[in-house]
C-alpha cells in the first residue's frame, strides 16, 4: 500500500517526505515493519530513487538504523549511479559501526566500486576489511585481485589470491557435487 502511494508521487523530495509524514501522522508508534516491507517492494520493482527517498526518510526519523537498510541504500545508490552519496554513507557506517559491519556490506561496497571502475576505492575498502579481520568471500577476492591487476600490481594480485582463495572448490560432474583442488594461478 505504501509503495503504491509513493510510486504515484512526483519525483520530488518534499512531496515524498510529506506523503510519508502524512502516512505516519496518526500512528502512536513508527510503522517500521510496514516501511521496511515497502522498501523491499520498491527494491524488487527496481525503483531506486524511491528506495533512496524512503530509506533516507526512515533514517531521518531515527528508524530503520540496521545493516539491512544500509545494504539496500548502498545497492540503490549503486544502481542510481550516486557513488558520492554511497561513499558518504559508507564513511558514516564505518565510523559508527566499525566493529560490527557484516561481510555482506563490505562486499556491497566493493561491488559498487567495481561497477563504477574505481579500483582504488575497492582496495581501500578491502584494506579496511583486512584491518578488521573480516575474511572476504570468493567473489570479493576475485574483484580485488582484478583491481590490483588493472592497477598493474601483479605481486599483490597473487598475494590476495594465495591468501584468501580456498585450496578446494566444488564442481558438478555427472550430476554429483565433487571436490577438486583449485589451480590458483589459472584464473579458474
Amino acid at each position: 500500500m505504501l509503495d503504491a502511494q509513493v510510486s504515484e508521487l512526483p519525483n520530488e523530495k518534499v512531496a515524498v517526505y510529506g506523503a510519508l509524514d502524512k502516512w505516519t501522522a496518526w500512528e502512536t508508534e513508527f510503522p517500521l515493519i510496514a516501511a521496511a516491507k515497502a522498501l523491499q517492494i520498491l527494491r524488487k520493482k527496481a525503483q531506486w530513487q524511491r528506495v533512496i527517498q524512503v530509506a533516507k526518510w526512515m533514517l531521518s526519523k531515527g528508524q530503520g538504523d540496521t545493516m539491512g537498510t544500509y545494504d539496500t541504500l548502498l545497492l540503490a545508490f549503486d544502481m542510481d549511479g550516486r557513488v558520492d552519496e554511497a561513499e558518504t554513507l559508507w564513511g558514516m557506517v564505518l565510523h559508527i559501526h566499525q566493529r560490527s559491519i557484516p561481510k555482506r556490506l563490505f562486499a556491497r561496497m566493493i561491488s559498487l566500486y567495481d561497477h563504477h571502475d574505481k579500483q582504488n576505492g575497492m582496495i581501500e575498502v578491502f584494506a579496511d576489511m583486512e584491518e578488521l579481520g573480516i575474511r572476504p568471500d570468493e567473489d570479493t577476492v576475485r574483484k580485488v585481485a582484478r583491481a590490483f591487476k588493472m592497477l598493474g600490481d601483479k605481486e599483490k594480485q597473487k598475494l590476495v589470491l594465495q591468501r584468501y582463495l580456498p585450496d578446494w572448490k566444488y564442481i558438478h560432474f555427472n550430476g554429483e557435487r565433487v571436490r577438486v583442488r583449485r589451480n590458483k594461478w589459472a584464473g579458474d
